[in-house]
């Protein structure tokens, strides 16, 4: 019996050297699978199947990934990586990997991602960020996304999104925003305006939810009026601190000392003016002179009503007039006439 067990394993751990399967990993070699999840995986197995298009290794505890990780299987499409302890990702990690088209990275610990992470995934369409730390997307992960479809960044620490980086995904069509410490002040104009064209072109989203000021609390950005955004202020010279203007207040806090350039560097990039189609101050002009040309609109009116009216009644009263007087000639003619005069008659 025992020998039986033993040629039996003998056979298995042979089969596994041919097929290329890792020895803690299952193999599915009509699609070309590995699934190497709940193994305790501590690195990425070294004798993965060159062929391999899908790699399962979530719930795993994998801390860190080298540069050049996925070397091994250059042909791979998709990518789980769910449930891990990634902290920080090489910027090379992903290198090799052309044709990798969907990368789950779902509940990791992620801080921050550099923009040159995923400069070597061309065909990437799903990009799963969601429940990690990150509170810091740079402008741009890289060239253009033209295949990028899906993009999820809910459930992480991100109180601001750049309006650039959502234009770098020109053909993204689900957008997952759910869930972070959004800060609802001047600088979340632009994402509100991206986001109302991006539905408009029928893209779906969930929801920004504020989270400050205390006056936006727990309201969802796209329902916020566009008047209710004070602008960005502008840097001016020899000013230390920008003040930063919150939704909905006019209040804006003193300039700070000279003596203090750190603060003044992180207050200017924090009300760096983002573009926006449209100043609310031109809104209230056109507003303005709307109103303006209704009330002037109104008021010739009435006055060309009121000189119909006077012409009317001037003509009427003429009329009236014209008549009555030509009654009381006719009894001044009749009363000048003599007797002789009457008697031919």
């Amino acid at each position: 019996m025992k020998g039986e067990l033993l040629l039996l394993s003998s056979v298995i751990f042979l089969l596994r050297v041919v097929c290329g399967c890792p020895t803690r990993c299952h193999c599915h070699s009509p699609s070309r699978a590995v699934d190497c999840s709940r193994q305790g995986l501590a690195e990425i197995p070294p004798d993965l199947p060159p062929q391999t298009l899908t790699l399962h290794l979530q719930d795993n505890q994998i801390h860190q990934l080298p540069a050049f990780a996925f070397r091994s299987v250059p042909h791979l499409r998709t990518l789980n990586l769910y449930n891990n302890s990634l902290s920080d990702l090489a910027p090379g990690v992903f290198h090799g990997l052309q044709h990798l088209q969907v990368l789950n990275l779902t509940q990791n610990s992620l801080h921050s991602l550099e923009s040159r992470l995923f400069h070597s995934l061309p065909q990437l369409r799903e990009l799963d960020l969601s429940s990690n730390n990150i509170s810091h997307l740079p402008i741009s992960l890289g060239k253009p996304w033209e295949n990028l479809t899906v993009f999820a960044i809910q459930q992480n620490q991100l109180q601001q999104l750049d309006r650039e980086l959502l234009e770098s995904m020109p053909n993204v069509r689900l957008l997952f925003l759910k869930d972070n410490l959004w800060k609802c002040n001047c600088h979340l104009l632009s994402l509100k305006l991206w986001l109302e064209k991006f539905i408009y072109k029928g893209g779906i989203t969930d929801s920004v939810t504020c989270v400050s000021p205390d006056t936006w609390k727990g309201k969802d950005l796209l329902k916020i009026p566009h008047e209710l955004y004070q602008p960005c202020p502008f840097p001016s010279l020899g000013v230390g601190t920008w003040g930063v203007q919150q939704l909905g207040s006019a209040h804006r806090p003193g300039p700070g000392s000279p003596e203090s350039p750190s603060t003044g560097q992180r207050d200017h990039s924090e009300c760096e003016l983002k573009p926006k189609p449209r100043p609310v101050n031109l809104r209230h002009a056109v507003a303005t002179v709307v109103i303006t040309g209704v009330v002037c609109g109104i008021v010739c009116l009435m006055m060309l009503a009121a000189a119909i009216y006077g012409c009317t009644y001037a003509a009427v009263t003429a009329q009236y007039n014209g008549g009555r007087l030509a009654q009381t000639d006719e009894p001044v003619k009749m009363e000048g006439k003599g007797p002789h005069d009457l008697a031919q008659a």
